[in-house]
C-alpha cells in the first residue's frame, strides 16, 4: 500500500482489490472493536458494550455484529426506562437492549472523566430562558460540543489501524459526520432523556443524577473486578487500578507496587466510598493542578496536608487519611513524606484518559470554549 499522508484529515488508501481504506483514530478503533450491533447500516454499541469498553482492555470474542431489525429497535425503545427511573445499575439492567452512537460514546467519556462544573456551565449556556431545562435539539448540540474535545486528528496516532471498507468509505469518512454518517434514529440515551416521542425537556438536576449514577455504575464494575465480593480492595489492588492504563514499562510498574508493599505498615483495605471519592477527584485534575500552582509548588514536592487541602478545595470532598497515606506510599519516591507532583500528575492523566493518547494540542477548557464558539457561529 502507498504511504498515508499524515497531514491530511482524509487519510485513505486502496488495497490490492481496490477497496478504500481509512486510517482510524484510537477512539474510533475502540468503538468499532466493542460495538456489537448494527441498525440501518450504522454500527452501535450496546450499554453492555460501553461498560465493557470502559472497564476491559479487549471486547469479548464474537463471530459478528448482530443486525437489528425494526422489531428489535421497537423492543429497545420499550426497554428504555424514563429519566425518573434511572438507577446506578441502568446500563447493566438494559444490557444489550439499547444502542449508543459514536458521538454519544465520546460524550459519555466526558461524563465519566470531566468535572460536573463543565456540564453545569453548558446547561446554563443552552438554557436561554433560565428554567434549567434543555430540549432535544439543544442537548444534541451540547453533546456534540463535549464529544468534539475527544476527537483525534488523522495521522497523529502512529498506531492507527487501517479499516478496509468494501464498496464505499462513506461510513468512516473523517468529516463533521464521521462514524455518525448513517445515524438517523433516537438512541437509548435520547429516549431516556426526552421520551419515545422526543418531546420531553431535560432538567439539569435529572441530568446531574444521570451523570452521578453512571459514574457510580462504572466505578462499581471496576471496583468489583478486584474486590471479588468483598467490601474493600487491597491497597496493592488500588495501586494496580491507578497504574493499569499508564504507559509504564514492566520494571517501572513493578517498582511502584514493590514500593507500596514495602511501606505498608497498616493493611486495612480501600472501601468503595474512598475509591469513588478519589476517582471523582481525578475528574477535577485540572483544577487540582491550578490549586497546586496557587501554592507555588508546581516544581516542589507536596506534603500530605497540602495535598489533602488542595483536593478539598477542588472537589469539596475530603479524602481519608489512609487513602492519602496510600497515595503517598505509591508516589513518594524517596520516602520523605513528600509527593512527586509531576510524576503523580502524568500517571493520573494516563489513568483519566484510559491510556488514550491526547493528540490535539488544544485541551481542557480552551478546547471546550473553542467548540462552543464554533457551535454558536454555526447556523442551524
Amino acid at each position: 500500500m502507498s504511504r498515508c499522508l499524515t497531514t491530511s484529515f482524509n487519510c485513505f488508501q486502496k488495497d490490492e482489490e481496490g477497496n478504500r481504506s481509512v486510517k482510524l483514530t484510537s477512539r474510533e478503533r475502540r468503538f468499532i472493536r466493542f460495538a456489537s450491533v448494527e441498525y440501518d447500516g450504522q454500527i452501535y454499541m450496546t450499554p453492555q458494550d460501553f461498560l465493557e469498553s470502559f472497564v476491559h482492555i479487549e471486547p469479548k470474542p464474537r463471530d459478528k455484529r448482530k443486525v437489528l431489525t425494526v422489531k428489535d429497535y421497537d423492543v429497545i425503545k420499550k426497554a428504555t426506562p424514563p429519566l425518573h427511573k434511572g438507577t446506578t445499575t441502568m446500563f447493566r439492567d438494559i444490557k444489550d437492549h439499547g444502542i449508543i452512537s459514536y458521538t454519544e460514546y465520546l460524550f459519555l467519556l466526558s461524563v465519566l472523566t470531566k468535572p460536573l462544573s463543565g456540564f453545569r456551565i453548558a446547561f446554563n449556556m443552552f438554557d436561554t430562558d433560565g428554567n434549567e431545562r434543555v430540549d432535544k435539539n439543544e442537548f444534541l448540540v451540547m453533546e456534540k460540543v463535549f464529544s468534539h474535545a475527544w476527537k483525534d486528528k488523522r495521522g497523529l496516532d502512529d498506531e492507527g489501524d487501517m479499516l478496509t471498507v468494501k464498496g464505499s468509505a462513506s461510513d468512516y469518512v473523517d468529516d463533521e459526520q464521521g462514524l455518525q454518517r448513517r445515524h438517523m434514529v433516537d438512541t437509548t440515551l435520547i429516549i431516556h432523556f426526552f421520551g419515545d416521542k422526543g418531546k420531553n425537556e431535560l432538567q439539569y438536576e435529572g441530568f446531574r443524577k444521570f451523570m452521578d449514577d453512571l459514574q457510580t455504575e462504572v466505578l462499581e464494575l471496576e471496583f468489583h473486578v478486584f474486590s471479588k465480593g468483598k467490601n474493600t480492595i487491597s491497597e496493592i489492588d488500588f495501586a494496580k487500578i491507578l497504574l493499569r492504563y499508564t504507559h509504564l514499562d514492566t520494571d517501572a510498574y513493578d517498582m511502584y507496587l514493590d514500593r507500596l508493599a514495602l511501606r505498608l505498615k497498616q493493611v486495612r483495605g480501600i472501601t468503595f466510598s474512598e475509591f469513588k471519592v478519589f476517582c471523582q477527584f481525578l475528574n477535577n485534575l485540572e483544577d487540582f493542578m491550578i490549586a497546586m500552582r496557587m501554592y507555588t509548588l508546581a516544581d516542589h514536592p507536596i506534603s500530605k496536608e497540602e495535598f489533602h487541602r488542595a483536593v478539598m478545595i477542588c472537589t469539596g470532598t475530603s479524602l481519608s487519611k489512609h487513602l492519602v497515606h496510600t497515595v503517598f506510599a505509591i508516589f513518594d519516591e524517596d520516602g520523605d513524606g513528600q509527593l512527586s507532583y509531576r510524576e503523580f500528575i502524568a500517571i493520573m492523566k494516563d489513568r483519566l484518559h484510559r491510556g488514550f493518547k491526547v493528540s490535539t494540542k488544544i485541551e481542557g477548557w480552551d478546547a471546550f470554549k473553542k467548540c462552543v464558539k464554533q457551535e454558536i457561529k454555526t447556523p442551524s
